[in-house]
C-alpha cells in the first residue's frame, strides 16, 4: 500500500476529491497496513514460540526455529517498510517468503503443528488484504501462495496423504471477509471524506465570498482616502500651492495597484513546505527536509513558493529517474527567504526546455516573478537538478492595514490575505463526529458481515455435525439461536444507518455471555476450542458489533469473560498437558487476540478520525488560501483595469507634471473623476433606491464646486441592475462635471423604463473625442441609451434603458 504510505501528505491539495481518497480514508487506509503488519508479526512471534514449545518434544524445536526465524525477520522488514518504503518487487518477496518459511515448517513443529500453521497462514493471509488494499490483486495473490504454502505443510508433515480441503476453504472465506469488511469500512470512510468535501467547499465559498467583500470594502476605503481624495482636492483648489502634489499621486497610484494580501498577511513557510505533496505509488518522492523554523512571510509569496515547490517535486517524480530530492530552506538577512529543491537525477538543459512547456515558466518561474521574487534553475545532462526561489523580504515594507507610511496606503485590501472565520463556526469538531460515526458504523457493519458468514457457514455446519458430543444438545441449539436473534435485532438497527440503543447493547451481551457459559458447560472440556466448540471463535464478532462505539476496555472486558468460562471449565477437569495447553493458546491467540486486536483498532477510529478532521482542516484552510489569492488578484485587476482609463492617467499626469492643476480644464476633469469615485462607493449602499443614491453621491461632489443642482424623481423606483446604473450615471457626472452655475437633474420611471436627464447650464463642452467614443461603447452593451444636445453654452443630456430593449445608438445634435 505505498501509494498513501508513512511520510506522504495531503495530495488532495492539488487536485479534486474524485483523484485522490480525502484525509479519513488515506488515514484509514495507512492505518490498516500497520495494523496488519503488527498484527501478522505478533501472531507469527506468539504462535511459533508455542509451536517450538511443541516441537521441543519431538526433538525438532532447532529445526523449527530454523525457518520461523528467518519468517519473523521478513516480518520485521515488512514493518521497516512503513517508514521506509520499498518498491513493489522486494514486498512481495518478503510477503511471499514469510508464507513459505511458515508452511516448511509445518513438519517440525510436533503435535497441533497444523493448527499452528494454519493460524499464521490465516492471520496473514487476512492482514494482506489490507496491507495491499491499494492493489487488491497482490493481497490475493498472497492469499492463493499462503493456500498453497499451507496445503504443502500438510503434505509434508503426512506423507501419503493429500491436503485437507476444509482448512483451504475456511483461508478462502476469511480472505472474502477480510476483504469485504476492509471495503465496507473505506467505503464509510470515503462517503465521511466527500459529505465533508462537499460541506468544506460551501464553507470555503461563504468564506471566499465574503473574504471578497471585505477586500472590496478596504479598497474603496484606500481609494476614497486616496485618489478620490486628491482629484477632489485639485477640482475645487485655484491658486494654492501644489508642490506637494506629485509625490500625492505617486503614493496614490501605489496604493492602487498594491496587490492584494501580499504585505499584511504572514504564513509559516516551513509549515507550508512541510505539506508539500511527495506523489503517490511508484511516483512517490522520498523528500530529506532541512527547513528552519519558523520562516515567516507574507502569505503570497508563501504561497508561490509552497506551489513551486509542488510543481518542482512532481518534476521529480516525473522526469529524474530518481526518487530521491532534498528540500532547503533558510532566513536571509533583512527578513529574505531561500528555498532549495536538489535532486541527483539525469538532469537537463534549461535553455532548451520548448516555451509551450508551462511547469517551470508558469508554475515554478512565473509565480514568483508576478510576487517580486525570483527563481533559478541550475541543471545540466547526467549532473541532476538545483532549482532554488528567492525572497528578497527586505525589499518590501510589511504593514498592517489602515497604517500610513512612505510606501503609500498599502492597506488596499490587507484584510484579504487570510480567509474569514467561517460563518458556519469551526469545522473540525463537526467533521470528527461526522468521520467517527461513519468508521464505527462501518466497523459494526463488518463484524455483523462477519459474524453472520461464520454463523451459517462454519458454525452451523459444526453444530449439527457434532449433536452427539453436546450434553445436552438443545442447549446448543437454543444458544445458537439466541445468537441469531441478537443478529437480526441488531441488523435491524444498523442497515436503517441508526445506532444500536442502549437497552438493545446490554441485553445482546447479557445473551452472548449466557450463550458462553451454555457452550463451555455442556461439552467435554477436552473439546473446548477445537472443531466441536462452535462458539469459541464466534461470539467475539457478536460481541464487536454491539460494542464497537463503546469504549475498548467494555469489549476487553467480555472477551476476558468469554475466555475465563473456557479456562475455568478446563481447570476443573484437571491440569491440561502441554501439547493440548499449547493448542489451546493458538486457539485463543488466533481467534480471540485477532478479534481483541480487531476491537483496538476500532478504538483507534476514535483518534483517527481526530486526526483526519484536523488534516481536512489544514487541507480546507490551503484551499481556501489559493483560492483567495487567485480571486482577490483577479478583482484587483479587474478593478485595476476599470481606473486605467480615467483615474490613473490623471493621477501619472499629476505625479510626473504632466498636468498642471492650475489649468482649469484639468480641475474639471479631477471633478469628473471624483464624481464618478464618489458613486462607486455608494454602489454598495443599501437603500431603497441605489440609483438616486448614487446620482446624490456625485450631485454632492459638484455642489463642493459652488454648482447649484436641483435633484427631482418622479414615478415609482423601481429595480436597475448595477451594471445599467453606472452607465445612466456616468453622462450625468460627466456634464455635471463641466458646469460652472446652474444645472438641473431629473429621474423618470415608468413601468418599463428610466430615464436620467441633466440640463447644465453656462458648461464647457470640453469632451474627449475618444473617452465619449468609450462611453458610447459602454452604454450599447448595457443597452443604455443616450441622447445629447447642445445649444450653445446650454448641455442637455438624457440617458434611458427599457427592459428587455434593444439597443440603439444615436449620433449625438
Amino acid at each position: 500500500m505505498r501509494d498513501w504510505g508513512h511520510g506522504e501528505r495531503t495530495r488532495a491539495i492539488a487536485t479534486t476529491p474524485k483523484e485522490v481518497p480525502g484525509a479519513g480514508e488515506r488515514l484509514l487506509v495507512r492505518t490498516l497496513e500497520r495494523y496488519g503488519v503488527w498484527l501478522r508479526l505478533t501472531v507469527a512471534g506468539v504462535c511459533g514460540a508455542l509451536g517450538v514449545v511443541s516441537a521441543g518434544a519431538a526433538g525438532t524445536a532447532p529445526a523449527a526455529t530454523c525457518l520461523l526465524l528467518p519468517a519473523l525477520l521478513a516480518c520485521g522488514l515488512s514493518l521497516r517498510s512503513l517508514h521506509r518504503p520499498l518498491s513493489l518487487a522486494p514486498r512481495w518477496a518478503l510477503d511471499a517468503a514469510f508464507l513459505i518459511l511458515i508452511g516448511l515448517s509445518q513438519p517440525l513443529l510436533g503435535d497441533g503443528a497444523d493448527l499452528t500453521v494454519e493460524a499464521i497462514t490465516g492471520i496473514a493471509v487476512i492482514s494482506f488484504q489490507h496491507e495491499w488494499a491499494t492493489r487488491p490483486a497482490v493481497g490475493l495473490a498472497l492469499a492463493g501462495l499462503g493456500a498453497a504454502a499451507s496445503a504443502l505443510g500438510d503434505v509434508l508433515s503426512s506423507p501419503g496423504h493429500g491436503p485437507e480441503a476444509a482448512p483451504l476453504m475456511a483461508m478462502l472465506v476469511e480472505v472474502s471477509l477480510s476483504r469485504a469488511a476492509h471495503v465496507i469500512v473505506r467505503s464509510r470512510a470515503g462517503a465521511a471524506d466527500r459529505s465533508a468535501a462537499s460541506r468544506a467547499a460551501s464553507r470555503r465559498e461563504a468564506d471566499v465570498a465574503a473574504a471578497r467583500r471585505a477586500t472590496e470594502r478596504e479598497y474603496l476605503a484606500t481609494l476614497h482616502d486616496t485618489a478620490a481624495a486628491t482629484l477632489l482636492m485639485v477640482s475645487q483648489g485655484e491658486g494654492r500651492d501644489w508642490s506637494w502634489l506629485p509625490l500625492r499621486a505617486r503614493q496614490d497610484l501605489e496604493a492602487l495597484s498594491a496587490l492584494p494580501g501580499f504585505e499584511t498577511e504572514n504564513v509559516d513557510l516551513a509549515a507550508l513546505l512541510d505539506c508539500v505533496p511527495r506523489g503517490v505509488g511508484r511516483a512517490a518522492v522520498r523528500l530529506e527536509s532541512r527547513v528552519d523554523s519558523p520562516l515567516t512571510i507574507p502569505s503570497g509569496p508563501g504561497l508561490a513558493i509552497f506551489n513551486g515547490v509542488r510543481e518542482a517535486v512532481t518534476n521529480v517524480a516525473r522526469h529524474s529517474g530518481v526518487r530521491d530530492a532534498e528540500l532547503r530552506a533558510w532566513a536571509t538577512e533583512g527578513g529574505g527567504v531561500v528555498v532549495e529543491l536538489s535532486d541527483s537525477g539525469r538532469g537537463f538543459v534549461p535553455k532548451a526546455v520548448p516555451a509551450r512547456r508551462r511547469g517551470l515558466s508558469g508554475s515554478v518561474v512565473g509565480r514568483m516573478q508576478a510576487v517580486g521574487g525570483s527563481v533559478s534553475i541550475t541543471s545540466c545532462p547526467g549532473a541532476g537538478t538545483r532549482v532554488r526561489w528567492q525572497w528578497p523580504g527586505g525589499s518590501r515594507d510589511v504593514r498592517t492595514p489602515g497604517t500610513r507610511g512612505p510606501s503609500g496606503a498599502r492597506r488596499a485590501v490587507g484584510a484579504a490575505g487570510s480567509p474569514p472565520r467561517s460563518a458556519t463556526g469551526p469545522p473540525p469538531r463537526g467533521v470528527v463526529r461526522f468521520l467517527r460515526g461513519q468508521l464505527l458504523h462501518g466497523a459494526q457493519l463488518a463484524a455483523l458481515l462477519i459474524s453472520l458468514a461464520a454463523q451459517f457457514g462454519l458454525s452451523l455446519q459444526q453444530l449439527t455435525a457434532y449433536q452427539g458430543v453436546y450434553r445436552p444438545s438443545w442447549a446448543q441449539t437454543a444458544a445458537y439461536v439466541c445468537l441469531v436473534a441478537v443478529a437480526a435485532v441488531a441488523a435491524l438497527h444498523l442497515l436503517r444507518g441508526r445506532r444500536i440503543p442502549p437497552v438493545v447493547r446490554r441485553w445482546g451481551v447479557g445473551v452472548l455471555l449466557a450463550v458462553s457459559a451454555v457452550c463451555a458447560f455442556t461439552i467435554a472440556p477436552e473439546r473446548l476450542t477445537g472443531a466441536q466448540d462452535w462458539a469459541f471463535g464466534l461470539l467475539g464478532w457478536h460481541a464487536l458489533y454491539l460494542l464497537a462505539d463503546q469504549p475498548v476496555r467494555l469489549f476487553a472486558a467480555f472477551l476476558g469473560a468469554h475466555v475465563g468460562l473456557t479456562v475455568l471449565v478446563v481447570l476443573l477437569a484437571g491440569a491440561p498437558t502441554v501439547a493440548r495447553s499449547a493448542a489451546m493458546g493458538v486457539a485463543t491467540v488466533s481467534d480471540i487476540g485477532f478479534q481483541l486486536s480487531v476491537g483496538v483498532l476500532v478504538g483507534l477510529f476514535h483518534r483517527l478520525a481526530s486526526t483526519a478532521g484536523d488534516e481536512a482542516l489544514r487541507e480546507e484552510e490551503l484551499r481556501t488560501r489559493e483560492r483567495l489569492h487567485e480571486e482577490t488578484q483577479r478583482d484587483h485587476r479587474e478593478r485595476y483595469r476599470a481606473l486605467t482609463a480615467t483615474t490613473v492617467p490623471l493621477l501619472v499626469g499629476l505625479g510626473h507634471d504632466a498636468l498642471n492643476p492650475h489649468d482649469k480644464a484639468v480641475r474639471r476633469r479631477c471633478g469628473v473623476e471624483a464624481a464618478r469615485l464618489r458613486r462607486l462607493f455608494a454602489e454598495g449602499d443599501a437603500v431603497p433606491d441605489p440609483l438616486l443614491n448614487e446620482l446624490r453621491a456625485c450631485v454632492e461632489v459638484i455642489e463642493h464646486q459652488g454648482v447649484t443642482v436641483s435633484l427631482a424623481v418622479r414615478g415609482r423606483p423601481g429595480e436597475v441592475p448595477v451594471e445599467v446604473r453606472r452607465e445612466l450615471v456616468d453622462p450625468v457626472a460627466v456634464v455635471l462635471g463641466r458646469v460652472r452655475s446652474t444645472a438641473r437633474v431629473t429621474v423618470v420611471w415608468t413601468s418599463r423604463a428610466v430615464h436620467v436627464s441633466v440640463v447644465g447650464e453656462d458648461g464647457d463642452d470640453g469632451c474627449d473625442p475618444a473617452e465619449a467614443a468609450r462611453a458610447r461603447g459602454r452604454a450599447a452593451e448595457a443597452e443604455v441609451t443616450v441622447v445629447r444636445t447642445t445649444r450653445g453654452a446650454d448641455v442637455w443630456v438624457t440617458a434611458g434603458w427599457q427592459r428587455q430593449a434593444r439597443v440603439r445608438e444615436l449620433t449625438p445634435t
